[in-house]
């Protein structure tokens, strides 16, 4: 029999490797002669430079730069299998989770530490790279990133423009003549599920600039410094990046990446399962394993369960999923290439101990449902 194991990170609990690894183990028990595929997965966001690395005989590269706050920080990010293709989750250099509640304030934050792994990864050889945008702690419309790669954005003064999304507003002239040449013959692909535009009242500013440590008055001024800047950028480019759906992703960082790195924005699983070829490794499957933490209604909005259930789905294989919770809404899975949704935990606990035996739970369900099918 053949298994395609393609689950995400268990939370805290495991990665999706060591998912993966549970449910062969699990499998092996009933059928030892099973060939099990793993297939690490993730939806672009934490995790994706892991699963692509462990899935596709990667590398992570460790790298200082700077941080959100112009410090310096450790980041890192992937180069694949092929030397050819690098894997960054821009979180990695400038995330929120860099800087204490007390100091995030998107004025000052600054992507440049970002557009430095893509600076390492074109050092390395890079020919097509891959961009995680989630959980930024920036408004700066990916100016910083940007600068680090050679474009100039100065002020009526012909002054470079300090980092954050609070010195935009002084924005007069965009030079791009010394951004870096080599982008012109790098794939970029950004993996992005969400759809905000950069500016109004569901742009970048308005919807996650609170989050960020923006009051009221903060965010009135970011979304008038963004809107000034996409105005720049039609004067300077002819790209009218305002209106467009992603623009507003990672502080505006989406509107960056398209409007002057021709980036392509598409939904994290997506990219994902064409980076690692999931579908033609699951050609010949009997089964197709996958799951997460949490399995709900929620998981048709672009999960990787989801994604997988999918691409299963169009080649007649039954999916069964596996998750440490499964909440309301599960029945409309069904509908969407999901055979069976499966709880792992064998007992009431706390989450502590639900986290530390995931392994073994995961490994034990699996082994279970193998006993059904064994059954036929």
């Amino acid at each position: 029999m053949k298994f395609v194991l393609a689950p995400d990170s268990f939370k805290e609990s495991m990665t999706a490797k060591m998912a993966a690894l549970a449910m062969e183990k699990g499998i092996k028990n009933v059928f030892p002669d099973a060939e099990c595929v793993i297939v690490p997965m993730a939806d672009g966001g934490e995790g994706t430079v892991e699963s692509l690395v462990d899935g596709l005989n990667g590398t992570v590269i460790d790298i200082e730069v700077t941080g959100p706050l112009g410090d310096k920080v450790l980041a890192n990010y992937g180069l694949l299998g092929d030397k050819k293709t690098a894997v960054i989750e821009m979180a990695s250099a400038s995330g929120i989770q860099l800087i204490k509640k007390e100091m995030r304030n998107p004025l000052f934050t600054t992507t440049y530490g970002t557009g430095e792994l893509i600076k390492d990864a074109l050092d390395r050889g890079a020919k097509r790279i891959l961009i995680g945008i989630g959980g930024s702690a920036t408004n700066d419309g990916g100016l910083g990133m940007l600068q680090a790669l050679g474009a100039s954005f100065k002020d009526k003064e012909g002054k470079e423009l300090s980092f954050g999304g609070g010195s935009l507003k002084e924005l007069d002239t965009i030079d791009t003549s010394q951004l870096d040449g080599r982008l012109a013959s790098v794939t970029i692909e950004v993996a992005c599920d969400v759809t905000n535009p950069l500016v109004g009242p569901n742009g970048a500013s308005y919807i996650f600039g609170p989050q960020k440590g923006a009051t009221p008055e903060i965010v009135k001024q970011l979304d008038q410094n963004l809107t000034h800047f996409a105005n720049k950028i039609y004067e300077f480019t002819g790209k009218d990046i305002a209106e467009k759906e992603g623009a507003g992703a990672a502080g505006g960082l989406g509107a960056g990446l398209m409007a002057f790195l021709n980036a392509e924005l598409k939904r994290g699983i997506e990219l994902v399962i064409e980076y690692t070829d999931l579908e033609k490794k699951m050609v010949g499957a009997d089964f197709v394993f996958t799951g997460e933490g949490s399995i709900d209604g929620q998981t048709l909005y672009g999960k990787t369960p989801y994604g997988v259930a999918r691409t299963a789905s169009r080649l007649n294989i039954p999916v069964i999923a596996f998750a440490g919770r499964v909440g309301a809404g599960i029945e409309e899975l069904y509908k969407h290439g999901f055979t069976s949704v499966i709880g792992i935990l064998k007992e009431v606990t706390s989450i502590e101990e639900a986290l530390q035996s995931g392994e073994k739970n995961l490994a034990s369900a699996a082994e279970n449902i193998c006993r059904i099918i064994q059954l036929k």
